[in-house]
């Protein structure tokens, strides 16, 4: 009689066993404790991955966080310039949502209204247009504007520097704006040099020693020409234009030196600097 088929299994199946093992080399234990050189370099080079993973997001950070700059012009001499003072911007920080925004008309009527506000009063697109036809000015790019202030109409007072690249779009000027306004300094990109600064009232202790305020008002009583009322300022003597920023209203008087007005008729904040900055370039013959 035969042997049953799940015995002779059992002796094929013991057979291949006992041949597999006289072929192995080692004991699997002793191949275990040799140490594999691939996956210690590729932890080595998960961590390097990780850090310049890191890196790379503080740069986006960095890029985010701060604001680009101009190349300043290379000049020796000691040339006078003048100085700004934009009065009663509106720049108001509000919670929308979840997140803080720089309030206007446009996007946040239904929210103003709400807080029983006019959103017609709520225009930061003024001093975007103001703040861009200052810095795109030739006189700001030969290296003959000092410096900015801005006041808002909650009194936040805060310095530009005359080198700063002012975002060209509004959504990205108001983002700006509101960083400005909670933390109290915009700083340049890679440099801890601050470029947009929240400093102190009044604005009279930011200006030089000698300054000669001037304030210009649609409502003012003495009525010039512009041109000829800057070709005889003395060079001596830094120059500062105070220009209002509101929508509608006038700008605080007193702590100018001369109150004037330059045309018969209202004109924006944007175009009153026009008219500024091309009477100065034609007086210290920017071309």
């Amino acid at each position: 009689m035969g042997r049953s088929y799940a015995a002779k299994g059992r002796k094929k199946k013991r057979k291949l066993h006992e041949a597999a093992a006289s072929d192995a080399g080692p004991p699997a234990e002793e191949a275990e404790e040799l140490p594999l050189p691939e996956e210690a370099g590729g932890e080595d080079k998960g961590k390097d991955e990780e850090a310049a993973a890191g890196e790379e997001e503080e740069e986006e950070h960095a890029a985010v966080e701060g604001l680009p700059i101009v190349p300043r012009p290379v000049d020796g001499k000691r040339r006078p310039g003048a100085i700004f003072v934009l009065e009663r911007a509106c720049l108001e920080v509000g919670k929308v949502g979840k997140t803080m925004q720089i309030l206007n008309s446009d996007d946040h009527a239904n929210y103003l209204r709400k807080q029983n506000r006019n959103p017609a009063d709520y225009r930061p697109d003024i001093i975007h247009q103001a703040l861009l036809a200052i810095f795109d000015s030739p006189l700001t790019k030969a290296g003959r504007l000092q410096a900015v202030y801005v006041r808002t109409e909650k009194g936040v007072l805060f310095e530009i520097k005359p080198h700063v690249r002012m975002p060209r779009t509004f959504k990205r000027f108001c983002g700006l704006m509101s960083q400005l306004l909670q933390k109290l300094s915009i700083t340049a990109v890679g440099k801890r040099e601050k470029l947009l600064n929240v400093v102190k009232n009044p604005v009279t202790r930011c200006l030089p020693v000698g300054a000669r305020k001037i304030g210009l008002s649609f409502s003012a009583e003495k009525s010039v020409n512009l041109f000829d009322y800057v070709a005889k300022s003395s060079d001596d003597e830094p120059l500062v234009f105070v220009v209002g920023a509101m929508a509608h209203g006038k700008i605080d008087k007193e702590y100018t030196d001369d109150y004037i007005q330059i045309c018969n008729y209202p004109l924006s904040a944007a175009c009153c600097l026009n008219r500024i900055c091309s009477a100065l370039e034609q007086k210290w013959n920017i071309r």
